[in-house]
């Protein structure tokens, strides 16, 4: 399936379409000129980074309106069709005839303080390269990208930084394996007020960087901010699987997180910290992540508890009363895992990660004891609703719209995180015990 980044510059009541008149001094994927009386609004469409060439078939388009990220389009390209007319018809289906959208407001803004990006990563030099040419390529006017080389078992990670990014990147040995321990290691690394981190398998949007660490300068109550996820590509039953079903991706509106004000629609707030954002787009106060104890060590992918540590972060700023922010304006492009075999893994590891998490918040913050027992009701009806088979079936709007669950959830899978929730406290036992 091809993934592409479909960039729409509209004013309100621009009639959309393509038509014939494309520049030919042009790329051929521009159609210059398609506003009225000749104004020259510009519809792009290109591969995301990484991604296979547009062709026909099934098609995965993000849609930006004014350079901002608004929705996803999953449609299927006809052979002969142009791509892009393909598109701005699905597009006029869910938005409108005139393509009209009325974007989300209430994001903030600001310089973007100094910051660092600290990428965690274990023996996958040939994709940290990609991630790491991704990040150089940032806007933000002052950041610094540091790699924590995670237990590693070569030199290539050290040897890429050494050879290729030397004097651009600098390079941590972290011994101890879980992801948790080396992101504290990058933390532990950085003077900067703001510290972001990303995965070794994702590709930055060049505004990412400013887009996630503005809020900071523009709330000094925000201790966190999250960004939007979208896969590089979709060319896997399973890869196809995840991101019919959601994916990474915490939809298009910007969200404010504040313990003082909580969501009246998320009653289980703050232990349904999924919902706030994934560890490979966050970014924190570095103070504030400091003074709540970074993250915890005995949670992470590479220890026994298999995930969680993001998780935990979020619940930690919050209960400390910072606020956390979501904004879909940073995005990353996230390489998904591709087999079957992986998508197993990953069930039973996210299952595991969120009760793994919630253990650890207990075991060093009884204090929210009281809190969490007053909504295990509720909390235990939203994980069977989390983890329950997901019939197929067509959303609102243009079918096989992004997230609207156009492919069945096998009941393996749910079995496999349900089995996952379960061993997530032994997980977390085990792990607290092997650092002891």
């Amino acid at each position: 399936m091809g993934v592409a980044d479909l960039d729409l510059d509209l004013d309100l009541d621009l009639d959309l379409d393509p038509g014939p008149g494309t520049n030919p001094d042009r790329a051929p994927d521009r159609a210059p000129d398609l506003g009225p009386g000749g104004k020259p609004h510009v519809l792009s469409l290109t591969p995301a980074p990484g991604g296979p060439p547009l062709r026909a078939g099934a098609l995965f388009a993000l849609v930006r309106l004014r350079g901002r990220p608004v929705a996803t389009l999953l449609t299927t390209v006809p052979d002969g069709a142009d791509p892009v007319g393909v598109l701005v018809t699905a597009f006029r289906a869910q938005y409108g005839q005139h393509g009209q959208h009325h974007a989300e407001t209430g994001e903030l803004s600001g310089a973007p303080p100094r910051t660092t990006v600290v990428v965690a990563t274990r023996e996958r030099a040939d994709r940290l390269g990609r991630a790491l040419d991704s990040l150089l390529a940032q806007d933000h006017p002052d950041f610094h990208v540091v790699v924590v080389d995670n237990a590693p078992v070569t030199t290539a990670t050290r040897e890429l930084v050494d050879e290729v990014y030397a004097g651009r990147v600098t390079y941590v040995h972290e011994p101890v394996p879980g992801l948790a321990v080396a992101h504290n290691r990058g933390v532990a690394a950085t003077d900067s007020p703001v510290v972001a981190f990303t995965d070794d398998d994702v590709v930055a949007d060049p505004r990412w960087l400013s887009a996630l660490t503005a809020p900071f300068a523009a709330d000094p109550r925000t201790g966190c901010v999250t960004g939007l996820i979208l896969p590089a590509r979709l060319t896997t039953p399973a890869q196809v699987l995840l991101e019919s079903h959601g994916g990474f991706a915490k939809g298009f509106a910007p969200r404010l997180y504040d313990p003082a004000a909580p969501p009246a629609d998320e009653p289980l707030f703050p232990f349904t910290a999924g919902s706030f954002g994934s560890g490979a787009n966050m970014a924190f106060r570095t103070s504030a992540l400091r003074a709540v104890g970074g993250f915890d060590p005995a949670t992470g992918t590479g220890t026994p508890a298999r995930g969680g540590d993001d998780l935990y972060a979020f619940v930690r700023i919050l209960a400390a009363g910072h606020r956390l922010r979501y904004t879909p304006d940073a995005l990353v492009w996230h390489h998904h895992r591709e087999t079957w075999q992986d998508l197993r893994n990953q069930a039973y590891g996210y299952g595991a990660g969120l009760t793994a998490y919630l253990t650890a918040v207990l075991c060093r913050h009884p204090s929210l004891l009281p809190a969490l027992l007053a909504k295990l009701p509720r909390g235990l009806a939203h994980a069977r609703a989390i983890t329950t088979h997901r019939p197929g079936e067509t959303g609102a709007g243009v079918p096989g719209m992004h997230g609207t669950h156009g492919h069945p959830w096998p009941r393996s899978l749910s079995r496999l995180e349900r089995r996952g929730m379960l061993y997530g406290p032994l997980g977390y036992a085990r792990a607290r015990w092997g650092i002891r």
